[in-house]
């Protein structure tokens, strides 16, 4: 079956986008806008089970992977989900999908919290029919493979909020959740601060453990009970199994989590920290997050030596944690991160041995359809994109060719803060980053306040409070459509859409599931 026989009729959303009414079987939402899809029903949950159901002595462990999935009763057409804490080191969502075949098991839905290079193997489980399709993010041969139509099902991307916000509504159900754990007791409690294979948290597998049917640990480093801390814990558990090594931890740091080298780059890293000062922004008590990008951790750096200079301290620092971050905390200059994920090894050790480096979840910070939502809490928010266009409007997923090129992450759910500011170059391989129309829309412009760039920077006309705040600050402020103009004569004119093939391979969803955008394949060479 073509990806075509997964999508029904398209429709225009309130931001002018065509997407399917129906995906996968499952009918839709269009994007309605910011706070236009209200959440209806209750929460969606796993079945009741009984204490005599499990060995009274609390060992829940099996032999093996293939076991412990025939225990859970695996079936063709499950959803299995796998968490990426161990980024492009992850061994065990191979591992699971390679067990499933050798079960004998096809059309699987992969559900895994992000995907990396590492996991180019699972196209060949796409091939054989041992997967259906992947709904999480999709970069490198497995976007490739995505963008070219191959795939049978739609992808489906969300953002780290958005997943959760998928399982707990009951969007997706999952089968069986298999969460890879460097540290675990035999009845299921496990974290991911311990063992020599520590990533950090667990936290974004933290819903599968709750809400899936059957939970199965993976670990290669068993402890006597309790595991402390129990980031998962064994309450949500079915099985245990223990393997040589579960993950890589020398491969949580990728080329995303490493310092530009670019002049440019690091200019407009500079710029960036200026602005957050000379706009008021960097006060007694402000929070900011920076993501792990190569502009937005030297901006860390900026804004720390800025901080000490000015004698201000920050209440708390969103992360994705990275070494800087940890500096930041070490120093004085903030009194908590609250950490979604780890970027590099400081981040993991500054997480098992600092209480005020705290691990938290999607649900209590990214998840728009819950109670404890804080992204509109972070005072400033700093961010990257592959495209922007002259409505503020942004793309993280694809190229500028229409080609998938990473998943969202936490992206969609840090642009509610107080100051969202994307801080791109205004050229990638002399193709121009600011565009009449993304070429996926994955941001609306009405959430982003400044776009910096080394040639300038350009505030959003719904931000005259920003514009008036840094007037006479000597800042490069711009109008969008000159920088634009200016880049586009440099680079010889216009960079040339896309053509779009005839059929969509891939999803945007916003962070209330309604779909923003759609990505359709690509008529391409390769």
């Amino acid at each position: 079956m073509s990806s075509g026989g997964m999508a029904k009729d398209l429709v225009a959303n309130l931001l002018g986008r065509e997407v399917p009414t129906e995906v996968n079987g499952r009918v839709q939402v269009p994007y309605q806008g910011i706070g236009g899809h209200r959440p209806q029903g209750r929460k969606a949950a796993p079945p009741i089970v009984s204490a005599t159901d499990f060995p009274e002595n609390g060992d829940k462990r099996l032999p093996s992977l293939e076991a412990a999935l025939e225990a859970c009763g695996l079936r063709d057409g499950m959803t299995i989900s796998t968490h990426h804490h161990f980024r492009d080191g992850d061994l065990i969502a191979n591992r699971t999908v390679d067990a499933c075949a050798r079960l004998g098991r096809r059309d699987l839905l992969w559900f895994p919290s992000a995907a990396f290079p590492c996991h180019a193997p699972m196209i060949g489980h796409l091939r054989s029919g041992v997967l259906h399709h992947i709904e999480g993010s999709m970069n490198g041969p497995l976007g490739d493979y995505c963008t070219d139509g191959h795939m049978r099902g739609m992808g489906v991307l969300r953002s780290h909020g958005g997943r959760w916000q998928a399982i707990q509504d009951g969007e997706v159900h999952v089968d069986v959740a298999v969460i890879a754990a460097p540290c675990a007791d035999f009845t299921g409690n496990a974290n991911g601060v311990n063992g020599l294979a520590a990533c950090g948290s667990l936290n974004f597998s933290l819903a599968d453990s709750l809400y899936a049917d059957k939970v199965i640990v993976v670990t290669d480093n068993l402890v006597p009970f309790p595991a402390i801390p129990w980031q998962i814990q064994g309450c949500n558990v079915d099985h245990v199994v223990e393997v040589d090594r579960v993950g890589d931890p020398s491969r949580i740091v990728s080329g995303t989590t490493e310092i530009t080298r670019s002049p440019d780059r690091l200019l407009i890293a500079e710029q960036v920290a200026k602005f957050v000062r000379d706009a008021g922004i960097m006060r007694e008590g402000f929070s900011f997050q920076a993501g792990a990008g190569g502009i937005a951790l030297p901006f860390a750096i900026y804004l720390k030596e800025m901080m000490k200079k000015a004698g201000v301290k920050a209440r708390f620092v969103r992360g994705g944690s990275t070494k800087y971050l940890v500096e930041i905390l070490e120093q004085g200059l903030t009194d908590y991160i609250i950490d979604g994920q780890t970027f590099d090894l400081a981040g993991v050790a500054s997480m098992r041995d600092n209480p005020r480096h705290v691990a938290s979840s999607p649900l209590t910070s990214y998840n728009f359809h819950s109670k404890g939502f804080f992204g509109t809490l972070v005072d400033v928010s700093v961010l990257g994109a592959t495209e922007v266009d002259v409505d503020f409007n942004a793309n993280v997923v694809t190229h500028s060719d229409g080609r998938l090129l990473h998943g969202i992450g936490g992206w969609q759910n840090c642009l509610f803060a107080g100051c969202t500011i994307l801080a791109v170059p205004s050229v990638r391989d002399r193709i121009p980053v600011i565009v009449d129309r993304v070429t996926t829309l994955t941001g609306p412009g009405e959430l982003i306040d400044v776009i910096v760039t080394e040639r300038g920077i350009a505030i959003n006309p719904r931000r005259l409070d920003l514009r008036d705040a840094v007037k006479a600050s000597g800042l490069p402020i711009r109008d969008i459509r000159d920088i634009q103009r200016e880049v586009e004569q440099i680079c010889g004119g216009k960079p040339t859409p896309p053509r779009r093939g005839e059929r969509p391979v891939a999803v945007v969803k916003w962070v209330d599931g309604t779909l923003i955008d759609t990505i359709w394949q690509t008529r391409s060479p390769r």
